[in-house]
């Protein structure tokens, strides 16, 4: 019989993950606070802002194609954790000190490949927490977690900027603190429990299982349906850059703005986990609705719209990072699960990709016609989730 992991439970293990994530997401989500007005600040057109940061979600998802296989092809979940992180966590600091935009470009790239790279192993580990904790409130405890780094990162940038008079080198360099921490922490937490998969095991009394087999057909649905709605999200990069061209915030309270968001993509993450544990996928026509509601309140000249716009933005983030995890590991079984993650997020990392381009683009053509293809996208998704309303038994 399986022995248990190295004396921590499940919830314990979750919410330790979840301090790695918090302090991970005060490195990198203090940096994304103010990608877009740090590349406007050396010469970035609105085009190059929606293509570089969509191209780093592209990145951030595409990259999981070869990530997620690996994992499970070599079973080294911590390791592949690890690299991810440690990754992202030195490239945020060099961003600050780029001081010429393709490096800066390359550097915001690089942040999101380390996510790939960590990416599909973190989630299967989780995974298996949180089947003996329930997949919606897990991820969703987990995410909520994340949120608070979300939160006080940004804040931080936010007053390092204002001390500073604009200096990103000296906003983001502090940001290397937490970053030494989450890796000291990851090493820390392997050491407990290398085995996490036995969380699982032990609530499905199922013996260790070798990879391999097809992945159900509706995962590919569900893929599906996430690449549309994602195909008309816009990036916060974008939304920044509006803010401040259009002079309705000052470079200095963006970040504020953004940690606003990421405190309601908590609210929004925990509230659809708990329901998505009672009523299932259903909840997660949320998400179009929410995307639509972005693109027609976002881009206005009038600040408290705008502002709102991006509140709602932060609440479909708290979906996206939450519950469509949550489901993924329902759909998949283990050994095939990171390779799903992988190929999960390589749909969706496409369809960012195109979002992220489509939205540039139509916003320096027409804002009233940006507004008009997301909505229609968004319609377009609503139907593909109803297709598959059979998700879940």
């Amino acid at each position: 019989m399986a022995a248990r992991p190295t004396r921590m439970s499940p919830w314990r293990f979750v919410v330790w993950f979840g301090t790695v994530s918090l302090l991970a997401d005060f490195v990198y989500e203090g940096a994304r606070s103010v990608t877009g007005p740090l590349l406007a600040s050396l010469g970035a057109s609105a085009l190059v802002v929606g293509v570089v940061t969509g191209a780093g979600e592209a990145a951030a998802l595409g990259l999981r194609l070869i990530s997620g296989p690996l994992a499970d092809r070599t079973r080294r979940f911590w390791g592949l954790a690890i690299a991810g992180y440690a990754l992202t966590v030195v490239s945020v600091p060099l961003l600050g000190v780029a001081g010429v935009l393709w490096a800066a470009c390359a550097l915001v790239i690089a942040e999101r490949v380390g996510k790939a790279v960590r990416s599909p192993a973190k989630d299967t580990l989780l995974s298996h927490a949180t089947a003996a904790t329930g997949r919606g409130r897990g991820f969703a405890v987990h995410e909520a977690m994340d949120q608070i780094g979300a939160l006080v990162g940004p804040l931080l940038v936010a007053g390092a900027l204002a001390i500073t008079g604009n200096d990103y080198g000296a906003a983001l360099g502090v940001l290397a603190v937490p970053g030494v921490a989450v890796l000291l922490l990851l090493f820390w937490l392997r050491a407990r429990v290398p085995d996490p998969e036995a969380y699982e095991r032990e609530v499905t009394g199922a013996a260790p299982q070798a990879g391999g087999g097809r992945l159900p057909a509706v995962f590919w649905t569900y893929a599906g349906f996430t690449a549309a709605t994602t195909t008309g999200f816009a990036t916060f990069g974008l939304l920044s850059f509006h803010l401040v061209e259009r002079h309705l915030l000052s470079t200095a309270w963006v970040p504020v703005l953004y940690a606003a968001a990421m405190a309601v993509d908590a609210v929004a993450a925990l509230a659809t986990g708990w329901l998505y544990d009672r009523v299932g996928p259903r909840v997660l026509v949320a998400l179009p609705v929410l995307t639509a509601g972005v693109a027609a309140l976002a881009f206005t000249n009038t600040l408290a719209v705008t502002v709102a716009g991006s509140l709602v933005w932060g609440a479909a983030m708290g979906i996206q990072e939450s519950t469509l995890r949550a489901t993924v590991a329902d759909l998949v079984p283990g050994p095939r699960r990171a390779t799903a993650y992988g190929l999960f997020a390589g749909v969706v990392g496409a369809a960012s990709l195109a979002g992220g381009a489509l939205t540039g683009g139509l916003y320096d053509y027409s804002i009233p016609l940006l507004i008009t293809v997301v909505v229609a996208i968004q319609l377009l998704a609503v139907v593909l989730l109803a297709v598959t309303r059979g998700i879940r038994g």
